[in-house]
């Protein structure tokens, strides 16, 4: 898009903007296909993006993407911040390691809670932007492409699967022939982790939050915190299996009065923002009934924000920063279920 056009189109999403938005599983082989050649051309739930050439200004809304252009030998010029486990500037500290170590500038970051700002959006003059694994609304993808081809999820929000999300990332800068190769990488890494840790083999779990009063939140077979632990090794318990996301999240919630369905779990995974958090749950006498829980058969982690969102993405760069804490961590927690 050149800055004239590129100009009239700011002109219009703003207008638009001020109409007001609100912010909000496919494999690999759904990925869009493509072999480097431009123009490309990728389908996602809320449009197509019809990109023309090579992108040179790349902007990024949602989890994981920035790690994916930077593994691919791209930085991008703005990102949405990370506010939850960010530094200073919102950038995980992969990211800016990896960056910092390319020689590249560190991209600006930009708010997209409760609404996206988009004057910061427009001031980065994108040549695409890339949002896989987001939360996008209609309204917002529409507004977006109004400045720049912008790649939406396939299916629904939030539910992008990390190979999908790789494959959609390398095949909208040209690089489709590369995704296999990071892809392979990651599953190399997981799998020398497993073998590693044949005490992991066939133990079966459930990814779990309940730091709200009287909910209890089950992540579910495609998330990336559920997938890194069956790519260990670990077995999904089949009391959640099958349960089906909430509507544009990526977990099942069921309350603290459904904890019955993890009696069977041998190792129970779980986060809390704070000590606080941790002591509002453990209080619970349904939680404390999990028999996970009465056997010490927990991985947990308090306000280790940064390693929460390590395990929280699978990316080139978050995986190797990830696994080191990580896997003591998860031996620790196998290493109290009875039997």
């Amino acid at each position: 898009m050149n800055r004239l056009i590129r100009g009239a189109a700011a002109a219009a999403v703003v207008a638009l903007a001020l109409t007001g938005c609100s912010s909000a599983s496919d494999t690999a082989d759904d990925a869009p296909s493509g072999d480097g050649a431009f123009p490309v051309s990728i389908d996602s739930a809320l449009g197509t993006a019809e990109i023309p050439e090579k992108p040179e200004r790349i902007v990024s809304i949602g989890w994981g993407t920035p790690d994916i252009v930077v593994a691919l030998g791209e930085t991008p010029v703005a990102i949405e911040e990370d506010t939850w486990a960010g530094d200073d500037d919102g950038i995980l500290p992969w990211l800016r390691d990896a960056i910092e170590e390319n020689g590249d500038t560190v991209p600006e970051t930009f708010s997209v809670y409760p609404e996206i700002d988009m004057d910061a959006v427009i001031s980065a003059d994108p040549d695409v932007i890339l949002a896989p694994q987001s939360g996008l609304t209609q309204d917002q993808y529409d507004i977006l492409s109004e400045l720049a081809p912008t790649v939406a999820y396939p299916d629904a929000a939030w539910q992008t699967d990390w190979k999908t999300q790789i494959s959609t990332v390398a095949t909208a800068l040209g690089r489709a022939d590369d995704a296999d190769t990071l892809i392979g990488d990651i599953d190399d890494q997981l799998a020398a982790a497993a073998s590693e840790h044949p005490e992991f083999d066939g133990v079966s779990f459930a990814y779990v939050y309940a730091g709200k009063p009287g909910e209890l939140s089950v992540y579910l077979d495609g998330d990336p915190r559920v997938d890194l632990l069956t790519a260990l090794g670990f077995e999904l318990d089949p009391a959640v299996a099958d349960l089906a996301p909430d509507e544009g999240t990526f977990t099942a919630t069921l309350g603290i009065e459904n904890a019955d369905m993890l009696d069977d779990v041998d190792v129970l995974f779980t986060w809390y923002n704070s000590d606080d958090e941790k002591a509002s749950v453990v209080d619970q006498e349904l939680w404390q009934q999990i028999p996970a829980v009465q056997q010490g058969a927990v991985v947990e982690f308090i306000s280790n924000r940064e390693l929460g969102m390590a395990t929280s993405v699978l990316t080139p760069l978050s995986v190797p920063w990830a696994l080191n804490e990580y896997l003591p961590l998860i031996s620790e927690g196998v290493s109290h279920v009875d039997g």
